[in-house]
């Protein structure tokens, strides 16, 4: 399955245990942007596990509370930053201390994408 979802904020492309999201340029993430990650999950992952992939290709910022949130999806299996950018790397380090469940930074999509298999 690949399924491509656009959204004002973000686009999300689908697969079969793992998403791709792609948030676009100067978004600011709170926890309200929540809401359309529970209803995809709901849509794609109901009673299946997943791995959440940000690639960040775009600058953006996150407030760190929306990980508390995305920490109580139950079926979610782990959360991976992909940015080359070390700025973007440093904030995934602290964004990190804010989720119980494996969180990994990469370099590149497909170390992230390897990694979210080896979890699911």
């Amino acid at each position: 399955m690949k399924e491509i979802l656009n959204f004002d904020f973000c686009d999300m492309t689908v697969y079969d245990n793992y998403v791709v999201v792609v948030i676009k340029e100067g978004v600011n993430v709170t926890p309200h942007y929540n809401d359309v990650l529970i209803e995809v999950t709901n849509t794609y992952y109901s009673n299946k596990p997943f791995v959440y992939i940000t690639h960040r290709i775009n600058s953006y910022s996150v407030d760190p509370k929306i990980y508390f949130e995305t920490s109580k999806i139950e079926n979610l299996k782990g959360f991976a930053v992909v940015s080359k950018e070390y700025k973007a790397k440093v904030n995934a380090e602290i964004e990190k201390m804010f989720f119980n469940k494996p969180f990994e930074i990469f370099g590149v999509l497909d170390d992230a994408i390897a990694w979210a298999k080896t979890i699911i």
